[in-house]
């Protein structure tokens, strides 16, 4: 065999090698840089590169088309051969699969396919390390500790199949976690944000917004369960929202096992969800969010096809002016149910028509209400309702008549998205977000701010 050794190289080497009907190769180069402090210092650093190779056979038999899928990393020229054999071993073993299409064809080459990965590395922190380190002194001075990560990837995936397909997508995935705590650990606070490339990130400014919080926590108010008006920031929002998009598949709802679903039969498509103008839409072409313009699909389910690998992505809003527009489709279960093909899309955008930020919210705000940091530990409880539960963490404060009076302590929350939109009062500015929950899954998100009247606060919790 050919020593070969870069990605296109050996998407087509694999694609040679094939013996079945069909083959799809996918190569995902990855390279990631990160950083790490506590107590106000930098602890750790690190740079790490890596590939994975995933090859999808397809077998035509006189009962339909069967799909075998093997994935593996660190794979080098001579990997080749036994990973395509597995993946067609694969596919000759397993039944007709129920998603099987024709693999796609006709999309125009990537013009960069043949182009070295794009890799990231130390380098991407060469503004934001000073400035980071500026906030340790700032944070010593005023008494507080700083901890959290950095960390920035870059995968750059090359897709070729047996049809002629040859494209490659970049992907830069930035994220920072940054936490203050007060030296004695009573009080804590949190901030995130999502990037492309750490250019847009400012260490000075989120060390300032965890300062006032902290300042906040400093009077500490017990209050009890209930519903109470609360301002979702949208960290919170992004969070809910992402899992109310992981659960819209259209075929879950057609077939009466969603929130989407409509009793007696059928689909809530046309509905109104929400009085607010608000649309929820996914763009792979969104400024600041982009991500990859086809289909990337390494395994199949409701919600993806390993057939429609390729497929170009467009456009597409879920919720239009408060209307439930469209639901996740493959070109299989579209075909199934008879919907307009939506495959998903890797980033999440809220609009609410609104133009004030979250502070300028607190200020609207008459009589008393609560103020979130983030939520976490988010769980399905009922898929009919998509009933969530969760927690608050780092920080929840009590706004009265327009200004932060204290910090209250956590609550367990019961509530769903869906039914949140219906009851929000208020949106907000739209502005990119990381979601803390998801964050290790879906970070390409922008949202606004929501005020819901009566957000539903279960219980009290001792998480911090």
């Amino acid at each position: 065999m050919s020593r070969v050794s870069k990605p296109y190289e050996i998407v087509e080497r694999a694609l040679e090698l094939s013996t079945t009907d069909g083959l799809v190769v996918i190569a995902d180069e990855h390279s990631s840089a990160n950083l790490r402090w506590a107590g106000n210092a930098l602890t750790t650093n690190g740079v790490t590169r890596g590939r994975t190779l995933t090859v999808i056979a397809t077998v035509d038999g006189a009962k339909g088309t069967a799909s075998g899928v093997v994935s593996r990393s660190a794979v080098t020229a001579d990997d080749l051969e036994p990973l395509v054999r597995a993946a067609e071993a694969a596919a000759r073993g397993a039944g007709p699969a129920e998603d099987a299409q024709p693999l796609v064809s006709g999309v125009p080459a990537s013009p960069d396919f043949t182009d070295a990965p794009a890799e990231t590395g130390s380098e991407v922190f060469a503004d934001f390390a000073p400035a980071l380190g500026d906030a340790f002194a700032r944070a010593r001075s005023g008494g507080r500790e700083l901890y959290g990560f950095a960390n920035h990837e870059l995968t750059s995936t090359y897709l070729g199949t047996s049809t002629g397909l040859r494209l490659r997508h970049d992907q830069p995935t930035g994220t920072l976690e940054l936490n203050a705590k007060s030296p004695d650990r009573t009080r804590s606070a949190w901030a995130g944000r999502a990037t492309r490339d750490f250019k847009d990130v400012d260490p000075a400014a989120l060390d300032a917004e965890l300062a006032r919080r902290l300042g906040w926590a400093e009077r500490r108010i017990e209050l009890p369960a209930g519903r109470y008006e609360t301002l979702l920031p949208p960290t919170a929002v992004a969070d809910l929202l992402i899992y109310q998009l992981w659960s819209s598949a259209a075929r879950d709802a057609v077939e009466g096992r969603t929130v989407f679903s409509e009793p007696g039969g059928g689909t809530r498509l046309g509905e109104t969800l929400a009085p607010l103008p608000l649309t929820l839409r996914s763009d792979p072409h969104a400024p600041g969010l982009e991500s990859a313009p086809f289909v990337i699909a390494h395994a199949s389910d409701d919600s993806a096809s390993v057939f429609d690998n390729g497929l170009p992505l467009a456009p597409t809003d879920w919720v239009r002016d408060g209307k439930l527009e469209r639901l996740t489709t493959t070109r299989h279960t579209a075909a199934l149910t008879g919907l307009p093909l939506a495959p998903s899309i890797d980033n999440l955008v809220l609009d609410g028509g609104g133009e004030r930020s979250l502070e300028e919210m607190v200020a609207a705000t008459t009589g008393r209400a609560l103020l979130l940091t983030c939520l976490w530990y988010i769980r399905e409880v009922d898929p009919a309702t998509l009933l969530l539960t969760g927690l608050t963490r780092d920080g929840v404060y009590l706004v009265e008549d327009g200004e932060v009076v204290g910090e209250v302590n956590n609550f367990r929350f019961n509530e769903s998205p869906v039914d949140l939109l219906s009851r929000a009062s208020e949106a907000g500015r739209t502005e990119k977000t990381l979601p803390r929950e998801w964050g290790d899954w879906f970070t390409r998100a922008a949202m606004p701010a929501l005020r819901v009247p009566d957000f539903n606060m279960s219980s009290v919790s001792q998480g911090v």
